[in-house]
């Protein structure tokens, strides 16, 4: 089962059989517990012989694992904290076309908030901790790691005059190396990024139903 689309798994378990739970959270960590109990929006995680609360929007799913045999359920979680919309609410907040952030997220995470690259990136729009840091976001919470990812994406459009191209150049390889080159750099890595990118996005404009020469990659007017 793939992290960015966790279920919350109720599991009717065997008498004689052991059951724990993996609680995952929005941050992207997880938490081994012994069972849990909700209240009043707020999840109470049996740790042995103390008890830790989290409010529920800060619980992205929990998975029974059991050592024998379980007959299990499922349930999805709310549609609010799934990644495309989390990524939907931070660009009309920011003013970015929502489908253009999603294509970003998608070859930048795969849309998995805990993804971490090699070089430090965290969550869905793969945040450098002192990018994030700048932006004033904690990368490891979603919701604010999509935040920053729109707001860092919209003031790239508008410093590269709302230039795609340019805009995800700078994103990949950073505006310094833009302004070094005085275009996309000749790094493999970049361009390759750069094309795999518009091209999610061109096909998801034609799955929308939308000319590709009529999109614009901010909600404002260019």
């Amino acid at each position: 089962m793939r992290l960015g689309t966790l279920i919350v798994l109720s599991a009717t378990v065997v008498a004689s059989c052991f059951a724990r739970e993996t609680v995952y959270l929005t941050t992207g960590f997880s938490i081994t517990a012994d069972s849990h109990t909700q209240t009043d929006g707020i999840y109470v995680l049996h740790v042995g012989t103390g008890t830790v609360e989290y409010p529920a929007n800060e619980i992205q799913g929990i998975v029974v694992v059991t050592e024998g045999t379980a007959t299990a359920t499922a349930k999805t979680i709310p549609s609010s904290q799934k990644p495309q919309a989390i990524l939907s609410s931070a660009a009309r907040v920011e003013g970015v076309d929502e489908i253009f952030m999603r294509c970003v997220a998608k070859v930048e995470s795969g849309l998995r908030q805990e993804a971490i690259s090699n070089k430090g990136a965290i969550g869905l729009m793969q945040l450098m901790p002192g990018t994030a840091s700048e932006l004033g976001v904690d990368p490891k919470n979603a919701v604010q790691n999509a935040s920053g990812g729109a707001r860092y994406l919209r003031a790239l459009l508008e410093r590269y005059n709302y230039n795609p191209v340019l805009a995800l150049a700078a994103y990949n390889a950073g505006p310094a190396a833009v302004a070094k080159y005085r275009g996309v750099p000749p790094y493999y890595e970049t361009r390759a990024y750069v094309v795999r990118v518009l091209r999610e996005y061109q096909r998801q404009l034609k799955a929308a139903g939308i000319q590709p020469d009529r999109a614009r990659t901010s909600s404002a007017t260019n």
